[in-house]
């Protein structure tokens, strides 16, 4: 996914559950459906799609070490559509247009429309700096129904520099503004770093003074420049601290909010649940008691400028590319795919813990700080009560 977003699971959903309230309903009148018409292969929900790697930015923990200039051998125009094309044969996904910055792609307007036109959801995920009420209506036309915008701190100082940019800020701020003013819905998201852990409430606090639609927090993954964050990175005790003060912290607000690159909390909300006698179900929780943690190459995938399939940005595995193998072949046949679907092969206490399925580790953490995707994931702090397979 994009470097300004933190991972591609969270993106802007629109349709999920708004935050709701223990007891309240999310607005949907059942739950989605879960396979394709063969029974076996699951519905992809999602699609990152990094429509260009360059960026104006270079932030602290992009996963692409993104810079300014022109990336070789990004899709063209006709293959682009051609994928596009392709994408209705996988369910219905909602596209996520990112980058790098996906401004920067001459024709990124034009493949909106064409999506669109084939009846998927469109959203974009921008840092924010580059639009102006000009683009925010190009958006508008072309068809972009959310936009995420990244923000870091409630204030300049520290979001420009994790942002690596003087003016970031402010400049987001005037883009939110454009969007506003086009109509557009838009979704703040935060990286959590020890950092910016304490300033949780106040950026909360922030989303809602400017009217942001969703809350997104993102949990790091150390790929790409965030391997250089090193004492950023939150511990495994902090990471579980941080998810049961969002599960306290959600019951107190009607906005949406999900935590993402945190499979944990699928844990975490169903033993809180318990405990508090709620029961866990689409009514109660949305799409968060339907869902998986980590859902890479399970309801969500990674295309990249050049094509190549993975699970999620963050996890650097070729999985196939659309420019040799039609891209629903990857998605129904994908070895890698196959195995991130089957919790049995998973190893370390992530094989063998009883949340296995609905939680899953993150992947991308267990290739990048244990060695392999199919490893524990290595900042979960909980015991498995299962006995070992």
């Amino acid at each position: 996914m994009t470097k300004h977003q933190g991972h591609p699971g969270g993106h802007p959903h629109g349709k999920g559950h708004p935050g709701t309230r223990p007891g309240t309903h999310p607005g949907a009148e059942t739950a989605p459906k879960r396979f394709l018409d063969d029974g076996v292969t699951p519905i992809c929900r999602l699609i990152a799609w990094e429509v260009t790697r360059s960026c104006n930015l270079a932030c602290k923990h992009c996963r692409a070490e993104a810079h300014p200039e022109p990336y070789e051998g990004e899709l063209s125009t006709t293959e682009a559509k051609a994928l596009i094309d392709t994408f209705p044969d996988v369910g219905s996904p909602i596209i996520i247009f990112t980058g790098g910055e996906p401004m920067m792609r001459h024709d990124v307007y034009e493949l909106i429309a064409y999506a669109k036109a084939k009846g998927l959801r469109c959203v974009m995920a921008p840092n924010g700096t580059l639009i102006t009420p000009e683009t925010a209506k190009m958006m508008k036309d072309a068809g972009v129904e959310r936009c995420s915008i990244s923000i870091d701190a409630p204030e300049a100082a520290q979001h420009d520099e994790f942002r690596g940019e003087l003016g970031a800020f402010d400049a987001s701020m005037r883009g939110i503004q454009h969007l506003k003013d086009a109509g557009i819905e838009f979704q703040i998201n935060t990286t959590v770093t020890k950092n910016n852990l304490h300033l949780f409430k106040d950026i909360f606090n922030l989303c809602e003074k400017i009217g942001a639609a969703a809350w997104h927090i993102f949990l790091l993954v150390p790929t790409g420049r965030a391997v250089e964050l090193g004492a950023e990175i939150i511990a495994a005790t902090e990471y579980e601290d941080v998810l049961n003060w969002f599960y306290d912290f959600r019951k107190t607000t009607t906005m949406q909010l999900k935590a993402t690159c945190a499979p944990h909390y699928h844990r975490i909300l169903r033993q809180r649940a318990k405990e508090e006698g709620i029961p866990v179900n689409f009514e109660t929780f949305g799409l968060d008691a339907v869902s998986r943690g980590c859902l890479g190459g399970v309801g969500f995938c990674f295309i990249s400028h050049r094509g190549q399939v993975q699970p999620c940005g963050y996890l650097d595995l070729d999985c196939g590319n659309v420019r040799t193998t039609p891209f629903p072949d990857i998605w129904k046949s994908s070895p890698q795919f196959l195995n991130l679907r089957n919790p049995d092969v998973y190893e370390g206490k992530c094989g063998h813990c009883e949340y296995e399925r609905v939680c899953g580790g993150c992947r991308a953490r267990a290739q990048t700080m244990n060695g392999h995707y199919l490893r524990e994931e290595p900042l979960c702090s909980y015991e498995p009560k299962k006995a070992k397979k």
